[in-house]
């Protein structure tokens, strides 16, 4: 029997030429780790339905984000909780709220992390959705208004970067025009420009307590069957000054992030969403996957569709597991 001269199973041979050979490999300076702090909290509490993740009080907000920093993460994500909700969100953009203040003493305590604010009122409103409602119907544009505040309050309290994710129509024009007024002309935005609205966002809604209260959220975010639809989400927001981009989810999106990557010159990262870690890690904690295996699969497979950077909750895991090389 003759072969061919052509195998490809030569460079697969062993540890060393897989690894010489290798396209893509994951490293910690590409992540960015999420963290819930909450109001009123004395230490830590363990998520339920995403097994070792906590909403964390101030003070462990800071002492998490200082061990973070040392494991070589670059990045947090911070999400607020408040210990009272409204109905217009006043919590949200308070010059002593508790994502103000977070930011304010994780900057003095870790001043070498870029901290990236979310910007959203779901945690803040009575009926939990990332607007104003009137009658029933999420409004836009006194949202964005808003909306607007918040990311101007995360600006004076020290935020690296503000990132809406309400997807609301105008909202970076109108957080970009009132940075610029009031002095934050510097000041990136990191847009969620390609949300969809996804069932792999639940357990994230218990962590941040943001369920809405009544309908869901596929009024204002996009549908999962759609696109090409991304493609003008990240024109608008790019015409309206956004300097980064965000595509959420992330495994089931590999093909929305490549299509924004090819055609956009701009970073653009994506976020590992709170169901592609539970599910991942329920599966784990039964043994039918391996997690650290299958973590790796599936973050490598977001840097091979193109992400320069992934929001992920096991940032600090990856971090562990890469020894300075790199891991493909």
């Amino acid at each position: 029997m003759s072969y061919p001269l052509v195998r490809l199973r030569r460079l697969r041979e062993n540890p060393k030429l897989r690894r010489f050979v290798s396209e893509h490999k994951l490293f910690k300076k590409d992540l960015a780790q999420p963290i819930f702090v909450k109001e009123g909290i004395p230490g830590r509490v363990a998520v339920a339905s995403m097994p070792g993740q906590f909403q964390f009080s101030e003070a462990e907000a800071v002492e998490e984000a200082k061990k973070i920093l040392d494991l070589g993460v670059p990045a947090v994500i911070l999400f607020g909780i408040p210990s009272k909700k409204d109905a217009r969100g006043f919590e949200a953009f308070a010059k002593k709220g508790i994502i103000q203040r977070a930011v304010a003493k994780i900057k003095k305590s870790a001043p070498g992390l870029l901290v990236i604010t979310d910007v959203c009122l779901c945690e803040y409103l009575t009926h939990g959705h990332c607007g104003h409602v009137r009658k029933g119907r999420v409004l836009n544009d006194s949202s964005v208004a808003t909306l607007a505040r918040v990311a101007l309050s995360h600006a004076e309290a020290g935020a690296d970067v503000v990132a809406p994710s309400d997807m609301m129509d105008g909202r970076v024009l109108a957080i970009r025009r009132l940075l610029d007024r009031r002095g934050f002309e510097h000041l990136p935005v990191m847009s969620y420009a390609v949300k969809y609205a996804s069932s792999f966002y639940a357990p994230f809604r218990d962590a941040a307590e943001s369920a809405p209260g009544f309908g869901d959220r596929s009024g204002y975010q996009m549908d999962p069957a759609n696109a090409r639809e991304a493609f003008r989400e990240v024109e608008a927001d790019l015409a309206e000054g956004a300097d980064l981009l965000l595509v959420k989810p992330a495994l089931g999106y590999g093909d929305v992030i490549r299509r924004v990557v090819e055609k956009f010159s701009c970073p653009v990262g994506c976020y590992s969403v709170s169901g592609e870690y539970s599910m991942i890690k329920a599966a784990a904690e039964r043994g039918w996957v391996d997690e650290k295996k299958t973590v790796l699969e599936t973050h490598l497979s977001m840097k091979r569709a193109g992400a320069a950077f992934i929001v992920s909750y096991w940032a600090k895991d990856i971090a562990r597991w890469e020894t300075g090389g790199g891991i493909s």
